[in-house]
């Protein structure tokens, strides 16, 4: 997609040269100064053709005075970057099928529009043109829409264009991991997902990929991942991305993303009914890629790590059973009273290995329990940490970003109900505060760092007819670091704490197999970024 701006304003808006012009209008900001397209609007509002009430939308074909052979007037509730973003959907649902390779769109006078604007423009045209293809060879062709084109006024022009290329950033990770959760299990493999991984480090020189394998992951000790994988032919992965634009020795934010490719529950089997939804059950990897997409083409001035554990949960005779105990890399012991409960068992050493980077802060990011669907469905994440400054930056980015989290308890009461007789620790509790005890689970295992935990079951796809990866919460994440690099000395630091478990144990590293992609040792420091400018080209005029 092609994106650009132009200045237009007043009584330029009617000869503008392109297929479409998307106007969007609030109930308060209903005119243009452009004498042409007012008389229109007036004349649609007296017909009771269009209402100025949000989500009310009118299309125009041909309209006599206006250069564009389709005009369509889109009503958003307020000057929001939110409601402006719904009304551009509702506008581009009336175009998107039909002829218009160009659509321009521009507001209602006194409507000002900013680099939120702008992104969020972005991001919507992204979303309504995606159309998964892989496997689906009778999937709709291509539209004819090719370039969109925000119009504002002259003293809006900077803040619009840097917007647009901010949100072609975050467009491009936001598709990456939607089209990663889309794809098929029996496509979207642990082997798949490293390949993706490799493919970013190989595509952009501030990314460096390496792949640890099972002998590797033995030997660190891994033995909760390791235990989740037993009864797959599928062989498990653990990917470490590293993105290099900060300062040497700046500590690096670390995101741990859940990378089950595909979860029947193990020997916990899960009902057959929606089980095919579980091909989503990686998008918290997804979203770890999707992110280091965004930081690829947005060059932001920071340093992220990203780690991602990926295998398959299934049933067969070498499957970890229920009653089984195994050792985390940290030492502590785990009792699997449900196999279905596999996504903290593969966090848990991924948590552990992140203590060797000396992290600012760690974030994982999980489909991790259907009790967070039920307490917030699926409009907000789950965001759980005691570090109420970490926390309070998330949820921030989150309101920017349009992706949003909420806050949930995290008390050390919780945790009673992971008592074991046999082990350290239970894997789940009872079903009273189902995601309160997965995250406090997770909690046992980050005490060497400052740590927040995403649960996105309910937001990392969608079910029933729009079934799909969403893509979140890549816009919150590549947000948060956006704001971090922008906030320099005052980012995000390392607190003082006391070591995890796993600090007495080995840090010899573990060589991974050679692969064509850039290797990383993990326990070395970042090395000094090379400065460059960031691959996405400004959003040019129209």
């Amino acid at each position: 997609m092609d994106y650009r701006s132009s200045v237009a304003q007043g009584s330029t808006l009617s000869q503008v040269n392109a297929d479409a012009l998307l106007l969007v209008l609030t109930p308060e900001q209903s005119q243009t100064a452009d004498p042409v397209l007012d008389a229109l609007i007036q004349d649609a509002i007296q017909a009771d053709d269009l209402a100025l009430k949000a989500g009310r939308a009118l299309y125009l074909h041909r309209p006599r005075g206006v250069k564009t052979a389709r005009l369509v007037l889109a009503v958003a509730a307020d000057a929001k970057p939110k409601s402006f973003k719904a009304a551009v959907a509702k506008g581009l649902s009336l175009l998107k099928d039909g002829g218009a390779g160009h659509v321009a769109i521009a507001a209602a006078e006194g409507f000002k529009l900013d680099a939120d604007h702008a992104r969020v423009t972005v991001l919507t045209v992204a979303d309504a043109t995606y159309v998964f293809r892989l496997t689906k060879p009778s999937a709709p062709k291509a539209g004819a829409l090719k370039k969109v084109t925000l119009l504002s006024a002259d003293d809006q022009a900077a803040a619009v264009k840097a917007g647009i290329q901010q949100g072609q950033g975050i467009a491009e990770g936001v598709t990456l991991a939607r089209e990663l959760g889309n794809r098929p299990a029996n496509h979207c493999t642990p082997t798949h997902l490293a390949a993706e991984a490799r493919r970013l480090a190989k595509s952009s020189k501030s990314i460096k990929a390496e792949v640890l394998e099972r002998p590797a992951l033995e030997k660190l000790g891994m033995g909760s991942f390791l235990s989740v994988t037993n009864g797959s032919a599928q062989p498990p992965k653990f990917i470490v991305l590293r993105y290099e634009g900060g300062a040497a020795g700046q500590a690096p934010v670390v995101l741990v993303g859940k990378g089950i490719t595909f979860d029947t529950g193990g020997i916990s089997l899960k009902p057959g009914a929606g089980m095919d939804e579980m091909k989503f059950d990686m998008g918290g990897a997804a979203s770890v890629l999707g992110t280091f997409q965004s930081l690829a083409l947005l060059a932001p001035k920071i340093n992220v790590v990203g780690l991602i554990p990926t295998c398959e949960n299934m049933p067969s005779g070498t499957a970890t059973k229920p009653g089984d105990v195994v050792t985390s890399m940290s030492g502590q012991t785990i009792e699997i009273l449900n196999t279905d409960a596999e996504g903290r068992l593969i966090l848990c050493d991924a948590l552990t290995y992140a203590e060797r980077f000396k992290p600012a802060v760690v974030v994982d990011i999980a489909t991790l329990t259907g009790a967070c669907v039920i307490a917030l469905g699926n409009l907000h994440s789950g965001l759980f940490s005691k570090d109420d400054e970490l926390a309070s930056a998330l949820l921030q980015a989150g309101q920017a970003a349009q992706d949003t989290a909420w806050r949930m308890p995290l008390d050390d009461e919780y945790g009673e109900g992971l008592k074991s007789n046999f082990a350290d620790l239970a894997n789940v509790g009872g079903r009273e505060g189902g995601s309160i005890t997965a995250a406090w689970f997770l909690s046992k295992f980050t005490q060497a760092y400052r740590w927040a935990h995403l649960d996105i079951a309910g937001t990392a796809w969608k079910s029933g007819g729009a079934k799909g990866g969403t893509g979140r919460p890549v816009g919150l994440l590549t947000q948060f670091l956006l704001d971090q690099a922008a906030a320099g000395k005052d980012a995000l630091a390392p607190r003082e704490a006391k070591p995890g478990r796993a600090a007495a144990k080995t840090t010899k590293t573990t060589k991974a197999p050679k692969a064509a992609s850039k290797s990383v040792k993990p326990e070395k420091q970042v090395k000094p970024a090379v400065a460059r400018k960031s691959s996405i080209k400004p959003a040019a005029k129209a």
